[in-house]
């Protein structure tokens, strides 16, 4: 990476400064003051700052300082009258206030561009930018994509540009595909950070590296009393946000692709598109795509998890009679899964899913705790953890994981299910009316399966709805005319009888 300022390179591939092409000599420590007040012009530099980055921690004084103050004005040719490379700002620290642009190292210096994951999709996070004086809070602009950096990298299935690559884009007035081009990645994360009264506030959005187009945006708030609560819940719903539109926008770009070109990574991505809309065609396909993937690469753990999936839901919807064989089918791919990367929360949700048609709540609980374990804001790991944790009786822990996983993940293919899940904890604690009226959301949401109107059938039923209660049943016969009540509690195994026992008379009413 290069800094070209007035007529210096600061170059930091080859640790040189030079003017007009031609080296200038400095020592290593006035070279690392200089490379970290460029890097970080936008705003000041404080002397604890430059103590930990240049001194490495050590205890050092003033006069120290100092020295390599004059030192690196002295090798631009400034002055501590002039100021016009660094400028000192009383008792606080030094900024570097000149106006600099950032340039890729050339080719023959043997440091080009790195390729971009062919197949991977791939991020790069730069530290956000201070908007006006945000005073204390300022450390949010590093500390917040830091945190994200480490976060994402979690997630297995996305390629994470680290910190020290990513943050050297600094107040960088790179385009897009430029930095595409430095980082080798598909696409960046960018945002701002203001501090306005006792609120912050945060602005973000995700950029495609190719042609700079926004893939989504979005604006948070909230109030600087509690700081670090509201910084994780940003935090929280933008890795949330991540895991919705890069998959989505993967599986665009895959679709323009045809069938036969398709790599692992586009194979897998268009078939998650289907998966989740749980109807028989889209469940073929997916099942296809899946299985492509794994022809692409066979140790793709995801594609693995991908078909458990697909075998789950097939014992899920009764696709077939052989329930015995697509549960084992589910269980083995999730299996192999584990074994390519036992720390992906999706593998770890596929095995937890794959014992619900057996009505093993308590293993499928302890594989989805460790889902979200590893990746704590992955909000289908949630959701999926919720709808168990409710039909194993506990309904006030499932109606808080549902609240969560609707918080952090609006958009969310699965959302229906989740407001389904917070039907289902007010069946289990006789609150029918509350019952009713969110199983009402959660059958007319878009992608809601035949089986979340059976919830409906049978919630509007126990709040004295007879009127709703027998559209749905309408609904779900001309959907599927041979789904019953077993069907239903295959596919949600409650375990506390009593609510088992109300949901099936309330049911049995309308004909199931």
């Amino acid at each position: 990476m290069i800094y070209r300022f007035d007529t210096f390179e600061l170059d930091l591939a080859r640790f040189e400064l030079r003017v007009d092409g031609r080296v200038r000599p400095v020592e290593p420590q006035v070279f690392a003051l200089l490379a970290l007040l460029v890097g970080n012009r936008e705003r000041l530099v404080s002397r604890d700052e430059i103590i930990e980055k240049v001194w490495d921690g050590r205890i050092v004084s003033d006069a120290a300082i100092a020295s390599r103050v004059k030192s690196a004005r002295q090798a631009l040719g400034d002055d501590g009258s002039r100021q016009h490379f660094i400028r000192t700002i009383h008792r606080q620290g030094f900024r570097f206030v000149a106006e600099a642009k950032m340039a890729a190292v050339p080719p023959e210096q043997g440091a080009a561009a790195p390729a971009e994951h062919a197949t991977q999709p791939s991020i790069a996070v730069l530290p956000f930018r201070l908007a006006g004086e945000a005073g204390p809070h300022a450390a949010i602009a590093d500390a917040l994509p830091h945190e994200l950096i480490a976060d994402l990298a979690r997630l297995r299935w996305l390629f994470v540009t680290a910190r020290g690559s990513s943050f050297r884009l600094r107040g960088a007035d790179a385009d897009a595909v430029e930095i595409g081009r430095l980082l080798g990645v598909r696409y960046y994360l960018s945002g701002t950070v203001a501090v306005v009264g006792r609120r912050l506030a945060v602005t973000v959005a995700l950029a495609a590296t190719h042609d700079g187009g926004i893939v989504w945006a979005e604006h948070f708030a909230g109030a600087l009393d509690d700081v670090h609560q509201v910084r994780e819940d940003i935090r929280a719903r933008i890795l949330s946000a991540l895991e919705i539109h890069i998959p989505v926008r993967e599986a665009a770009q895959a679709r323009l692709a045809t069938s036969d070109n398709l790599d692992a990574w586009s194979a897998y991505h268009l078939g998650l598109q289907h998966i989740y809309r749980f109807n028989r065609v889209d469940h073929a396909a997916a099942a296809a795509l899946f299985q492509q993937a794994l022809a692409r690469d066979p140790g793709f753990a995801r594609a693995h998890a991908g078909l458990s999936f697909v075998h789950f839901q097939t014992a899920f919807m009764h696709y077939t009679d052989d329930l015995a064989g697509e549960i084992a089918l589910s269980r083995r791919h999730a299996l192999r899964g584990l074994e390519l990367d036992p720390l992906d929360p999706f593998v770890n949700f596929a095995m937890g899913r794959s014992f619900w048609p057996q009505g093993d709540l308590d293993s499928s609980l302890a594989w989805l705790e460790r889902a979200t374990a590893i990746s704590p804001h992955y909000a289908q790991g949630i959701y999926a953890r919720a709808w168990t944790e409710t039909m194993a009786g506990h309904a006030p822990q499932g109606r808080d994981h549902a609240d969560l996983a609707m918080r952090l993940s609006p958009l969310d293919p699965l959302y229906y299910g989740m407001l389904g899940t917070r039907a289902f904890s007010h069946v289990v604690a006789g609150e029918d009316a509350e019952a009713a009226a969110w199983t009402e959301r959660a059958a007319r949401a878009p992608g809601a399966h035949v089986l979340i109107a059976m919830i409906a059938v049978a919630a509007h039923a126990l709040a004295g709805d007879a009127t709703r209660a027998a559209a749905w049943a309408a609904d779900v016969r001309a959907r599927n005319p041979a789904l019953t009540r077993d069907d239903f509690f295959r596919a949600f195994p409650m375990q506390p009888a009593l609510p088992r026992e109300r949901l099936a008379a309330a049911l049995g009413r309308f004909g199931f």
